[in-house]
């Protein structure tokens, strides 16, 4: 997937962090596109046609969020992955909400920039009808039998649990907010916290370390994240 026909439209006012995206995804096969703010992206989007977008949320004449809702009000449809502060959860959330893909906070790691890439570009290229089994560890997940397996064993769920661990799944590697998981799961008539409990007690069930859990991760303020599926195992289908 890390080849030179993937191109990453960076857009960014600082030249600093343009640079690093440059130089860092360059050395991993991508062909870069910068764009320092939202006009030069427009331009850039019609004529570079991007695979990816990596979005700052502060540009200096146009704010990133307003720039992300006026893509996705056009059907854009190419992953958008936000650039944000680590202390911005509110930008983050609403990001996410608009039709965001992820988020990387700044200052960030080359790894984690090319993880995310990776995982958003898997999303993009995923088509329907693929082997809904999905395998990460020791914990598979049957979404058809709505079967889910620790080690081999059978771990038994609560109907709202496994509705948590569905979506989840179904975009394993990407953050899925509170709010999202509220509106699929419980109608968005929930508190935040009732959310908080039910993960609590899925983490008992398929982690070895609740505490420490490997599967399912918390993003700060923000919601959580499962496990990316094992290489040689096909995404789960969006349903």
């Amino acid at each position: 997937m890390t080849t030179s026909t993937n191109k990453v439209l960076i857009v960014d006012d600082e030249p600093a962090i343009r640079k690093l995206v440059r130089l860092s995804l360059g050395s991993q096969g991508y062909a870069i596109i910068e764009a320092e703010n939202a006009r030069e992206a427009v331009e850039h989007l019609k004529a570079d046609r991007p695979d990816v977008i990596l979005l700052d949320l502060g540009l200096p004449d146009m704010a990133g969020l307003d720039l992300l809702a006026k893509w996705r009000s056009e059907l854009l449809e190419l992953p958008i992955v936000i650039l944000s502060s680590r202390t911005d959860e509110a930008g983050i959330v609403s990001a996410l909400e608009l039709g965001a893909d992820d988020y990387v906070t700044k200052p960030f790691g080359v790894k984690e920039l090319v993880a995310r890439i990776r995982v958003a570009l898997r999303h993009k290229l995923q088509q329907q009808g693929e082997r809904p089994i999905f395998q990460t560890g020791e914990l598979s997940v049957d979404l058809v039998r709505r079967l889910v397996k620790l080690g081999g064993k059978e771990v038994k769920l609560s109907p709202k649990e496994y509705d948590i661990l569905r979506i989840l799944v179904q975009h394993a590697g990407k953050v899925i907010t509170h709010q999202h998981l509220l509106h699929h799961v419980w109608g968005g008539t929930t508190d935040v916290q009732y959310l908080r409990v039910y993960v609590r007690q899925l983490r008992q069930k398929i982690e070895k370390s609740p505490d420490n859990p490997q599967y399912i991760t918390t993003e700060t303020g923000v919601g959580y994240r499962m496990r990316e599926a094992d290489s040689d195992q096909p995404a789960a289908p969006l349903t």
